[in-house]
């Protein structure tokens, strides 16, 4: 990126935000401080209004906004192309709120980009998974709502997705989509803690008049990061087939350690497992082409589970 594209984009990082640090807008374009604030004085000589509170961070003088900038092509097709993926993973109130939106993108771009658009939308498509219908029901604007709002939500969850419904009163504290599925973190009431709840085991919600406080200091991404590192890692060396790798790549979710080739095409893995359980059930829909080589108890489960399925067949 040349400085004039950095110092236009700072513009644009600082009127879309009511207050923004110099460590912030380093770490937005992986540069140093001092560059930044090189960038911020060259920005205030050229008479752009920058206000600096000592302690609070930057912004712009109230009322000075740019003209909307034109998008390049690359930028468009990047637009297109995150939003293909979003409608694949979003629910019925978030997709008719981005298609209006990219509607408008489109709307303002002269015709040629448009025309780029349309050969790319002819051409390109993005399919992840299938949604059921349940999945279709599902609205996740009212929690995000909530979460802006910081009011409290009333859940129903199938807890451990056994079952067993609980009721509970949540205070919203983030989403997140990972491991295929729509995550809400929250503190809950009942367990008087932080928790993570998958939204497909979400039986019914709703979003309460009362609001809540405090919180201020916690971060979804920590949060995360500590279940995970609270979790015991199940170390799994596992053999795969050629036939396998290409859906092995695209479907595992555990952390890799190491991967070896051998002669015959096979490929050895080490991987870091945080549930044995789903390690389990995904190796065995590989069928014969992954076998487990260690630990010897996750041989024994497996072959414990094939059995059973044998059994059930017979």
């Amino acid at each position: 990126m040349n400085r004039i594209d950095r110092l236009t984009g700072m513009i644009l990082l600082l009127q879309s935000h009511r207050v923004i640090t110099a460590e912030q807008i380093a770490g937005h374009y992986e540069m140093s401080v001092r560059t930044v604030y090189r960038d911020l004085a060259a920005l205030g000589e050229a008479g752009v209004p920058i206000v600096a509170e000592a302690g609070v961070g930057y912004s712009l003088m109230r009322g000075y906004h740019i003209p909307p900038v034109m998008f390049t092509e690359h930028e468009a097709a990047a637009l297109f192309m995150s939003g293909e993926v979003t409608e694949q993973i979003a629910d019925d109130s978030l997709r008719g709120a981005l298609r209006s939106a990219l509607l408008k993108v489109r709307a303002v771009l002269p015709k040629e980009r448009q025309d780029h658009l349309n050969k790319l939308k002819k051409s390109v498509g993005v399919w992840i998974s299938s949604r059921t219908k349940e999945d279709e029901k599902r609205s996740l604007m009212p929690l995000q709502q909530a979460l802006v709002q910081r009011r409290c939500v009333a859940l129903c969850y199938n807890a451990g997705g056994r079952g067993e419904h609980t009721t509970r009163t949540v205070e919203p504290l983030g989403m997140m989509f990972y491991a295929r599925e729509w995550h809400l973190i929250a503190f809950c009431r009942l367990r008087k803690e932080f928790r993570d709840f998958r939204l497909d085991r979400v039986v019914s919600w709703e979003v309460l008049q009362e609001s809540f406080s405090g919180h201020e200091d916690f971060s979804v991404k920590s949060f995360l990061a500590g279940v995970l590192n609270e979790q015991e890692a199940i170390t799994t060396i596992v053999l795969f087939q050629p036939a396998a790798l290409d859906r092995v790549r695209r479907e595992m979710m555990c952390a890799q350690v190491t991967e070896e080739t051998l002669p015959d095409g096979q490929v050895r893995m080490e991987m870091l497992a945080y549930s044995q359980d789903w390690l389990l059930g995904w190796l065995l829909s590989l069928g014969p082409h992954a076998q487990v080589l260690h630990p010897p108890e996750m041989r024994h489960a497996m072959h414990e589970r094939a059995v059973k399925i044998a059994q059930a067949h017979a």
